[in-house]
């Protein structure tokens, strides 16, 4: 199984920046897609951005469009997801995954392989 660890998690204040990323084994991702998604506490677990290799093509969730952006570097086995802009409600752990099958889903119960998360905190 690949496994997956993400990096980049801090604390910054409303409107700052941070850029994460998912680094994947050296095998790859072997997935159709990847996503982000985040579990703030107390609540469940969201899908942020899913991204499909072949194609390219990316969705954002609503809350984050405009301010989120996802990108690859193959050379590193690399995923990013660059944060902009950020709110206080963006605050969470962060996690990166890819699903068990050939669905790509904004749910996470589609996705088997995940990595330990990285805790963003936004302040006020």
């Amino acid at each position: 199984q690949v496994q997956l660890v993400e990096s980049g998690g801090g604390s910054v204040q409303a409107g700052g920046s941070l850029r994460l990323s998912c680094a994947a084994s050296a095998s790859g991702y072997s997935s159709i897609c990847i996503a982000w998604f985040r579990q703030a506490p107390g609540k469940e677990r969201e899908g942020v951005v899913r991204f499909y290799f072949a194609s390219g093509h990316t969705i954002y969730a609503d809350s984050v469009k405009g301010r989120f952006t996802i990108s690859r570097d193959d050379t590193e086995n690399t995923v990013y997801l660059q944060m902009s802009a950020l709110k206080p409600e963006d605050t969470a752990t962060y996690y990166c995954a890819t699903p068990a099958g050939g669905a790509c889903s904004f749910g996470p119960q589609d996705y088997s392989n995940w990595g330990q998360g990285t805790q963003v905190t936004v302040s006020s």
